[in-house]
């Protein structure tokens, strides 16, 4: 290659903000595949030494979770470096080799391009070093992050004080336990990163060198509202989401909401984190709640046997923490009628569900003991021991799938584009028939299991009838 103008070439690559209605060259971006997880943009402006990097031309992809998923687009000032980029396909980064390819300008400007006014306010104030906190708690304060990095063997200054800490929250104004926060020199890098899973609390954090790139698409997830598809079927006719022996009725406050669960929670851990409160749990009163997808949603409803057991409840558990393995989740708790579980569980209440899966083939319709019309969701029999309700279709987002207590054992099956609600037996008695689970439950004190995995009270042994001399033995 012959230079016929003097060029200068970048040693560090400049931040810069992509707007969504930003126009991007194709022949200047590459895609960068083969990354190692803790790359940062200064790693991969490196990996291209020589070569002039737009600014904040490096945008690292994120999955559906939010992680990087190692590949990133690279932006070049021109069509001449892109080329000489390409020329770099399978060069290494430590031990990993790179793979270099060819991307369009609409690829990167969807990944970096934001419309966040809060971002775009939040990445002009010209720092240098970016840092992402992960895992805070949910009512964690700008002053308290100021604090963390002030503390320390090697303290560091945030920039702008708290304005200088950007908080990440979902749609419905929530936290969601990141942060992004702003330091002014790159000396300040080294001195933040040192304090990786130092504490808030008793929670632990978790930090990692950010870009521009990745907070745009950060903030552009918490402006992105899911717009329910139309219904697929005709509306079916109305049917209570939840039987009534389920559900309390009329505005009784017998209640409470768990909210924050961890995904992998079982009913176990609701009845160690409620305490001495799991006593006044009334029979089949704990109510796992799923999304659409079949996915555990953190959320629970407890049925107790008063008002005061659920004011008790939730006054002494809120904001308490469960210890779930090695991570510490603070819950929810809160106080509420059956009417209110009913209304959540038919997707009034809570925030907007993922979108559902295609029909499957048309289900069969059966009739229960009291000539409910019941339908299988991909034409198989209800599960022993239980039955599928169907409620109304709903015009707005997909509404929550339902299972009595414990969690399932196993993946439930795909629901229909239907709220699909799964109800426990009826009759003690009929349970007492069912062949045995294949899967066990380490027992509790004072509790006990059905066949179905219930958890139950302890109950005294059921006794067989006399049998009087007339009849045979």
């Amino acid at each position: 290659y012959k230079f016929t103008v003097v060029e200068t070439v970048q040693i560090v690559l400049e931040p810069g903000i992509c707007t969504k209605d930003e126009e991007v060259d194709s022949n200047c971006v590459v895609r960068a595949r083969g990354l190692p997880w803790q790359s940062s943009d200064q790693d991969i402006a490196k990996f291209f030494r020589g070569l002039n990097v737009a600014k904040g031309g490096v945008a690292l992809c994120l999955s559906s979770l939010g992680r990087r998923n190692g590949e990133a687009l690279v932006r070049f000032t021109c069509q001449e470096h892109r080329d000489m980029a390409l020329k770099r396909h399978k060069h290494h980064i430590g031990q990993r080799y790179i793979e270099v390819y060819r991307a369009c300008g609409d690829d990167f400007v969807s990944v970096a391009g934001g419309s966040s006014n809060e971002a775009q306010a939040f990445l002009t104030r010209g720092a240098q070093v970016i840092i992402r906190m992960r895992g805070l708690p949910y009512d964690c304060t700008a002053k308290q992050v100021i604090e963390f990095f002030e503390g320390g063997e090697s303290p560091c200054n945030v920039m702008d004080g708290e304005e200088g800490v950007l908080f990440v929250r979902k749609p419905d104004g929530r936290s969601t336990g990141d942060a992004f926060v702003l330091f002014k020199e790159e000396a300040d890098a080294a001195k933040a990163l040192s304090r990786h899973r130092e504490s808030i609390g008793t929670r632990y954090i978790e930090l990692f060198r950010s870009t521009t790139a990745e907070v745009q698409q950060v903030l552009n997830r918490t402006l992105e509202t899911f717009e329910a598809p139309p219904p697929m079927l005709p509306a079916l006719p109305q049917v209570p989401l939840l039987p009534q022996h389920i559900i309390t009725s009329g505005t009784r406050k017998d209640c409470i909401r768990l909210r924050g669960l961890p995904y992998e929670a079982q009913v176990e851990h609701i009845l160690e984190f409620l305490g001495e409160h799991a006593k006044s749990i009334v029979f089949q009163g704990v109510h796992m709640v799923y999304n659409s997808q079949g996915q555990p949603s953190g959320e629970a409803f407890i049925q107790l046997d008063s008002e005061a057991s659920a004011f008790s409840a939730a006054q002494l558990r809120h904001h308490r923490y469960m210890s779930f393995g090695k991570k510490q989740r603070y819950i929810e708790v809160f106080q509420c009628s059956g009417e209110d579980m009913n209304l959540v569980l038919s997707g009034g209440l809570s925030g907007a569900a993922p979108p559902p899966p295609p029909p499957p083939a048309a289900p069969q319709a059966q009739l229960s003991p009291n000539k409910t019309a019941l339908l299988s969701p991909g034409g198989g029999a209800p599960p022993a021991g239980g039955t599928y309700l169907v409620s109304r279709l709903s015009r707005g987002p997909a509404g929550l799938m339902y299972w009595p207590y414990p969690s399932p054992p196993v993946s439930p099956p795909v629901p229909a584009p239907h709220v699909v609600i799964m109800c426990p037996p009826l009759h003690q008695e009929a349970a007492a028939h069912q062949p045995p689970p294949p899967h066990h439950f380490q027992p509790i004190e004072g509790w006990s299991f059905d066949c179905l995995g219930n958890v139950i009270p302890a109950l005294p042994p059921l006794h067989p009838p006399p049998v009087h001399a007339h009849q045979p033995a």
